[in-house]
C-alpha cells in the first residue's frame, strides 16, 4: 500500500516541477519581486501537500533585510522554508545547480552558488550576500554546510555570517525538526551518506504521517560580535529548541 501511495505522489509530483520550471523560465522576468514571491510560495506549499507533508509554523517572521540561518537535514527544506519565507535566497553549493529538474527551479528563485572547497568562491559569496541584505534582501544559508541527521547539530561554518556582521544586519535562526507518528525525529527525511536523490524522494513519498515543524527564533544583532561569536549564539539558540 505505501508503494502505491509513494508512486501516486510521485506521479503528481513530475507534472507540478515541469509547470515549475514553465513558470520560472517563461513568467518570473515579467513579474514583480512580490509577484515572483508569490509563486515561490504557491509552489512550494503544492509540493509538500502532494508528497503527504504537514507543515506547521512557530514563530514571527522579520522584515526585510536579514540573515536567515537554519539547521539542515532534507533537501525539501528548501520547500520547507519558501513555504513560509518566499523571499528568502538561499546560498546553495554549486553542483546542485546541475541537479536535474531542481537545479533550474533553485536558480530561477535566485540562489547564490558556492564553491565550498574554494575560499575565494565563498569571499565573493560573503559580498554578494552582504549586497543582497544591504538592498533588503533575505539571504538564507544552512552553517552546518550539508545535512544532518536531525536531532544534533554539526558544527557551524561561519564564513557566511561574515555577511550579517559586515552590514550589521539581523539574523533570523530557524529550526526545523522532520517528524512522524512515533519519530520525534524523522529517518524518512534524513539525506545523509551515500543515499541519493532518488532514494531520498522515495522515503519522503512512501513515509506515513511526515511532517515539518519550522520555529522562527526571536532575531539575533550582531552587535559587534565576530563571526564565530555570532555562529556560537546561533547555534546555540537552535540546538536547544531542538
Amino acid at each position: 500500500m505505501r508503494a502505491l501511495i509513494a508512486t501516486w505522489r510521485l506521479a503528481r509530483l513530475l507534472p507540478h516541477v515541469l509547470h515549475g520550471l514553465w513558470l520560472v523560465k517563461r513568467h518570473f522576468e515579467l513579474r514583480t519581486a512580490v509577484e515572483r514571491h508569490q509563486l515561490v510560495q504557491w509552489w512550494s506549499i503544492k509540493t509538500l501537500k502532494i508528497l503527504g507533508i504537514q507543515l506547521r509554523t512557530e514563530g514571527r517572521a522579520w522584515p526585510a533585510g536579514h540573515l536567515l540561518v537554519a539547521n539542515h537535514v532534507s533537501w525539501l527544506d528548501i520547500a520547507a522554508l519558501h513555504a513560509v519565507l518566499p523571499q528568502a535566497r538561499f546560498v546553495s553549493k554549486a553542483d546542485v545547480r546541475h541537479w536535474p529538474l531542481v537545479g533550474a527551479l533553485v536558480e530561477g528563485a535566485g540562489t547564490l552558488f558556492i564553491e565550498r572547497s574554494s575560499k575565494r568562491d565563498a569571499l565573493r559569496v560573503v559580498h554578494q550576500a552582504a549586497a543582497a541584505l544591504r538592498a533588503g534582501d533575505c539571504v538564507a544559508v544552512f552553517p552546518e554546510g550539508t545535512t544532518g541527521p536531525g536531532p544534533e547539530l554539526l558544527p557551524f561554518h561561519a564564513n557566511l555570517l561574515q555577511a550579517a556582521v559586515s552590514v550589521d544586519a539581523p539574523v533570523l535562526p530557524v529550526v526545523l525538526r522532520w517528524h512522524q507518528p512515533g519519530e520525534r525525529f524523522s529517518a524518512a527525511a534524513q539525506f545523509i551518506g551515500d543515499t541519493t536523490l532518488a532514494q531520498s524522494l522515495w522515503r519522503i513519498a512512501a513515509a506515513r504521517g511526515l511532517g515539518i515543524e519550522l520555529q522562527l527564533l526571536p532575531a539575533v544583532q550582531p552587535e559587534g560580535r565576530d563571526r564565530r561569536a555570532l555562529g556560537e549564539a546561533l547555534r546555540g539558540a537552535i540546538s536547544a529548541r531542538l
